[in-house]
């Protein structure tokens, strides 16, 4: 049965939370305000929040500025995931993964339509690892940021659950790039 294994010690990560949009401020971000709050309450850690507007180049900067912090562990973005003109986040963000997370989409859709029923298609949500980040790409809305979190996320990003989690593969995500991120890895 999957679930909390509490013989197992809570790892702490660390969270950068991207807000993508061309009307938001933090002081209306309800979505990223969604994500900080669940991730703090679940005992993680957030290293830094940020809004850039909807352009390829300055989410792809921002995002690729994270990777390459060592202190970084997660990744999260909300919004630009839809189908408008505007919505750019998977072309900003899918070129720098170095793999791809299907699984996550999948997983995503299923949880989505089971609260909104057909409106879940017209999710681009998407996920994907790069140098030993997880990057994971969610819709604008605080409820889609909610049942990603609280059904997906939580669990995957907590060291105790079983019968696997992302956390206990971290130390080897970039073994075969044999980078300092990669704590577990040798040469």
């Amino acid at each position: 049965m999957p679930g909390i294994d509490q013989t197992r010690q809570f790892v702490p990560l660390t969270f950068a939370v991207l807000t993508v949009s061309d009307t938001r401020a933090v002081a209306d971000d309800k979505s990223g305000a969604t994500l900080i709050e669940r991730i703090q309450a679940a005992g993680h850690a957030l290293f830094e929040r940020a809004i850039v507007t909807d352009d390829v180049e300055a989410i792809r900067a921002r995002v690729r500025q994270w990777i390459d912090t060592t202190a970084v562990d997660v990744i999260v973005t909300t919004g630009g995931t839809g189908f408008t003109g505007r919505d750019v986040t998977p072309e900003a963000v899918e070129p720098l993964f170095e793999k791809r997370m299907e699984g996550f989409a999948t997983l995503f859709l299923m949880v989505s339509h089971a609260k909104i029923g057909t409106s879940a298609i017209q999710t681009r949500a998407t996920a994907g690892v790069a140098g030993a980040t997880y990057i994971f790409c969610l819709p604008g809305s605080p409820g889609a940021c909610r049942d990603a979190w609280d059904e997906i996320l939580v669990h995957q990003l907590d060291y105790r659950y079983r019968p696997c989690n992302f956390v206990e593969i971290m130390p080897r995500l970039d073994e075969h790039l044999r980078r300092p991120k990669a704590k577990g890895a040798t040469v």
